[in-house]
């Protein structure tokens, strides 16, 4: 009969648990367990207390010390160890957890949980003291391998992080959960470092990811929380890196800055990431099959997308607890305002933070206000205008000069002053840091997040104008960016085809050179190109977002001045004028973009945008700026349904209240303000902005409801607006028609010279390099001025159409009939035949139909002539006017198979102006010699309604100072300020030119 094992006591199974757990033995271990550390020492110690040689939770500290403290050959690194034991401790729970004695195993658990709970206190002693235990290796890269390996994922593949040193379940939990977070904080610097350097220099196509995940795991526990925010790098002191200005340091030396540095944009050569996103799935574009370039915009989209969202997650974390959040928000105010040259023109990549940081930032801002970008904005009274003026203000202003903006600051800085002395007074005197005074005259970061006291501002507003800020410099600086990129790459392409067509006739080495360079050029545009397309442009939720903030945005300016309703009060407020101008012209661009982006706008409301414009499109005394209402009016000229492409955009215009009472009128407006923008190019940029105007008002000319409010515009307007605007109307016209003909000429006679193959490759390479430029260059200014002259004198068809008595007016028919009279001569004249070029088309130069137009133009206004003046008009025309003119286009006319009614009126019209031109030189004649003092000083003909302009006291004719005072409001002779009902009658003169008139009649 086999003997039985005797029955182990409690102490002994405790004892072979616990040595398990810290590889110790109080007795000579076995030869074949190196790990096992014989602790002599120790053992001799308990002896000589009289106890037994078992372990027992009494002394599992004073063990574990002596084992951490010894120096034992090939044993276990501190740290390495201590990780070990708690794992064999968890590995014993599990197993202890089968014991069918409740008691002992009560027991037992209890002794492994104080087990434990010990290891994970000597962690932290460890991890904050690496000396103490005489260790070579410093904790922090076993500890972040640790976490690297608690958030690894199949997804990372080779490219995983950690040394496989992976973390036992539960010891994150307890060692960053517990304890304070003072202890914690030299190590975590030391851990945050390493985890900075992890993503330096990454892009989106490199593992960012694993990192991410380690960051969002880490403020996942407030004591590493803390540490972060406390780590001397959260803001760096840029005073270190005399190299580089301290934008650009907040991105490269701060914890997170690495982070939002992780993008698909290239950026500075010096700062550059891997792998190279351009290189990788863009290169060489055009020969790639369009799959592959879908599946590539996929890609980084999705990636952005999550490191959007963990970067989000993290800094929602931070700011959720009192004890991260203000710094959360100072690190957010210092990234923007310390980049905030980026909103320049030229950025200097050394000085500020890169394109893709701000991106990134951008899109998580979007993300912290997504709680309060709700339908209704109802949110939006916790938005304080007068914070905008606390912080550093060196933004232009909606309407309010520099000095009303600082004197309205000022203000409200006095008045803050006051209530916080008023409170003090009511406290008993006592006084705090956060108090206003004291608030303005510290440091600027502070003054962003906390102008005017602890809990000032809520964080809805503070998130609001951070928000608009980091958009104005991340999103919307590279929406322009990349406008710039792809002009710049037309520019190149265009380059690149002229010096191809030079090859082709004649090669040199240097030309050669020339290509090479400007496909390489072209090659890396086009890189850049499509990684701004990919990040930004596939990216329909970012967009989205961005709209949803600009609608919020939009909607609290009008709130500013009252609501939605017009017409809008006659004092602009001053919050609304002093609010940074940026506001309104970013929604605008973010607008311009998405319009042209398909399917970007689906679903979404645009009633507020538009309502937004047609308020402020033609308010001067609200909105300043011609180029932010000139952006207005390309919104609206992009939700044309025939461009857009989106049906419901047309109930926008047809069925939307405001846009039928004030649209037509606004655009009007808007036309004649437009002559002077204050800029040196206003001049030419005046015609892109009437361009876009024009394609407007032709669409409302079809909408029923518009076209009837545009002609009771022209009846009650006929003297004011819409005098002036069918005045620019005329002088565009003639400007851009007279400009585009002269350049016909000039390109006619560059490929007159081109043709002569002989005498052309025996020129210069370079000079048949500059004619060629010259060439393109002249075409690009013909196909511009030729589409806006088609689309001025196209509006003159059918306005005259319909509402032909303001080209009747005395003052404006003289104008319209030497217009036409000139366009007539261009066309059908002695050098119309010298205006043949090879493609017409190319340049939208169709010469028959501008005929066609002209013709009907005058037949339009001639209907409309009760009074008989336009045949006198046309016929007074001394410069353009022939009658010959007449036969020739009613002829050209009749050939193309022209509408034979309207030659026929035509023909009678030139007839009745040859008339006139006859009766008008009899009057003459018949008046003989006239008195100079009756003679109109700008034009030498005989005065009618003489009036005295009060300034330089000198007599004109009333027809001719109103049409000079249609474009010009100044006095002719001394340049001083001049309006119509400024103007005199000059009743004495008036009567004695008529007493003259009919005297020389009688005597005739």
């Amino acid at each position: 009969m086999a003997t039985a094992k005797p029955k182990r006591s409690p102490e002994e199974i405790e004892d072979i648990i616990l040595r398990k757990i810290f590889l110790i033995s109080l007795a000579q271990p076995p030869q074949n367990e190196p790990k096992i550390v014989y602790l002599e020492m120790t053992a001799a110690e308990i002896l000589s207390e009289g106890k037994p040689l078992l372990l027992s939770r009494d002394y599992m500290e004073r063990v574990l010390i002596d084992r951490l403290s010894g120096e034992f050959p090939g044993a276990e690194e501190p740290f390495a160890y201590l990780v070990g034991c708690f794992r064999r401790a968890g590995e014993e729970s599990r197993k202890v957890a089968s014991m069918k004695d409740p008691s002992l195993r009560l027991e037992i658990e209890s002794a492994i949980k104080q087990a434990r709970k010990l290891l994970v206190s000597y962690c932290r002693i460890h991890i904050g003291n690496p000396d103490m235990f005489g260790s070579q290796n410093p904790p922090a890269p076993q500890l972040l391998g640790m976490i690297f390996s608690e958030v690894a994922s199949p997804m990372d593949g080779f490219n995983s992080l950690g040394s496989g040193f992976s973390s036992p379940p539960g010891l994150l939990d307890e060692l960053f959960g517990e304890g304070d977070a003072e202890s914690l904080e030299p190590v975590m610097n030391e851990v945050y470092e390493k985890l900075k350097a992890s993503v330096e220099r990454v892009s989106a196509l490199g593992n960012f990811q694993q990192p991410l995940r380690a960051l969002q795991l880490l403020v996942s526990y407030p004591n590493c929380a803390k540490a972060l925010v406390n780590h001397p790098n959260w803001i760096p002191k840029e005073a270190y890196y005399f190299f580089m200005g301290e934008g650009r340091v907040m991105e490269l030396k701060s914890i997170l800055g690495a982070f939002f540095h992780v993008s698909a944009l290239p950026d500075y050569k010096d700062f550059r990431s891997t792998p190279d996103v351009g290189q990788q799935c863009f290169s060489e574009s055009s020969t790639r099959r369009p799959a592959d370039l879908i599946s590539s915009f996929t890609t980084i989209k999705t990636v952005m997308n999550i490191l959007y969202d963990g970067l989000g997650e993290v800094i929602f974390s931070l700011l959720k607890s009192v004890d991260t959040r203000e710094k959360v928000l100072q690190f957010l105010a210092a990234v923007i305002m310390k980049n905030s040259a980026r909103s320049g023109m030229q950025v200097d990549p050394l000085t500020c933070a890169s394109t893709g940081m701000f991106v990134n930032l951008s899109a998580v801002m979007l993300r912290l206000c997504e709680p309060f970008l709700d339908a209704n904005a109802s949110k939006r009274e916790k938005i304080i205008p007068k914070y905008v003026f606390f912080n550093n203000r060196q933004l232009t202003a909606i309407h309010a000069t520099s000095d009303e903006a600082s004197a309205w600051m000022e203000n409200l800085k006095k008045i803050e002053d006051s209530k916080e002395e008023s409170r003090a007074l009511q406290s008993g005197g006592a006084t705090t840091s956060g108090s206003s005074s004291g608030t303005y005259a510290s440091a600027n970061i502070r003054l962003l997040i906390n102008p005017c006291g602890k809990d000032k501002y809520s964080f809805i507003c503070e998130c609001f104008f951070m928000t608009a800020r980091a958009l104005n410099l991340g999103l919307m600086k590279a929406l322009s960016d990349f406008k710039h990129i792809v002009q710049e790459l037309s520019r190149l392409e265009e380059d690149l085809s002229t010096y191809k067509a030079i090859r082709d006739q004649g090669a040199t080495p240097q030309l050669e050179n020339d290509i090479k360079r400007l496909e390489k050029a072209v090659e890396m545009l086009s890189q850049k190109k499509l990684c701004y397309e990919a990040q930004i442009f596939r990216d329909g939720a970012l967009l989205q977002r961005a709209l949803s903030f600009y609608r919020l945005v939009i909607i609290w300016l009008v709130d500013l001045v009252g609501g939605f309703k017009m017409p809008l009060p006659a004092d602009c407020p001053l919050e609304f004028a002093c609010m940074p101008e940026h506001f309104i012209e970013d929604a605008m661009d973010l607008l311009i973009l998405t319009s042209r982006i398909p399917r970007a706008l689906d679903g979404f409301m645009l009633d507020d945008f538009l309502n937004f414009i047609i308020m402020f499109m033609a308010s001067p005394s609200y909105v300043k700026n011609p180029y932010l209402k000139a952006k207005m009016v390309e919104v609206l000229n992009c939700w044309m349904p025939q461009r857009s492409g989106i049906s419901a955009t047309a109930s926008l215009f047809e069925g939307h209240q405001l846009s039928l009472d004030y649209l037509v009128g606004n655009l009007l407006k808007l036309y004649v303000d437009i002559e002077f923008t204050g800029s040196h190019t206003q001049f030419f940029d005046k015609f892109t902005i009437r361009h876009n105007i024009a394609e407007l008002l032709e669409y409302l000319w079809n909408v029923p409801s518009h076209h009837n409010a545009w002609r009771k515009i022209a009846k009650e307007e006929e003297k004011g607006v819409y005098l002036n605007f069918l005045n620019f109307l005329i002088n565009d016209s003639i400007y851009l028609l007279d400009e585009s003909l002269n350049k016909i000429l000039e390109l006619k006679e560059i490929e007159a010279e081109m043709s002569h193959s002989t005498e052309w490759e025996r020129r210069p390479a370079q000079e048949r390099e500059e004619r060629m430029r010259q060439f393109h260059s002249r075409e690009n200014i013909v196909r511009f001025d030729m589409r806006l002259a088609n689309e001025d004198v196209g509006m003159l068809v059918f306005t005259s159409e319909q509402i032909p008595s303001p080209f009747l007016l005395p003052e404006m028919v003289e104008r319209v009939a030497s217009m036409l009279n000139y366009f007539l001569l261009q066309l059908v004249g002695p050098q119309s035949k010298s205006l043949t070029v090879k493609d017409r088309e190319k340049y939208e130069f169709r010469p028959k139909q501008l005929l066609k137009q002209i013709v009907e133009i005058y037949v339009h206004i001639n209907r409309g002539d009760k009074a008989n003046v336009f045949p006198a008009a046309i016929s007074k025309d001394g410069r353009s006017y022939n009658e010959q003119l007449f036969i020739t286009a009613a002829g050209i006319l009749g050939n193309l198979g022209e509408d034979s009614s309207v030659i026929e009126e035509f023909i009678q019209l030139g007839q009745k102006s040859k008339i006139a031109a006859s009766d008008a030189m009899d009057a003459e004649a018949a008046l003989g010699d006239i008195p100079e003092e009756f003679l109109d000083p700008i034009q030498y003909t005989l005065m009618k309604d003489p009036v005295i302009l009060p300034s330089s006291k000198i007599s004109v004719d009333r027809p001719v100072i109103q049409r000079h005072l249609l474009s010009d409001n100044t006095d002719p002779f001394n340049r001083s300020h001049l309006t119509q009902e400024m103007l005199i009658p000059n009743v004495e003169l008036k009567a004695r030119i008529e007493e003259f008139v009919r005297s020389q009649s009688l005597r005739n």
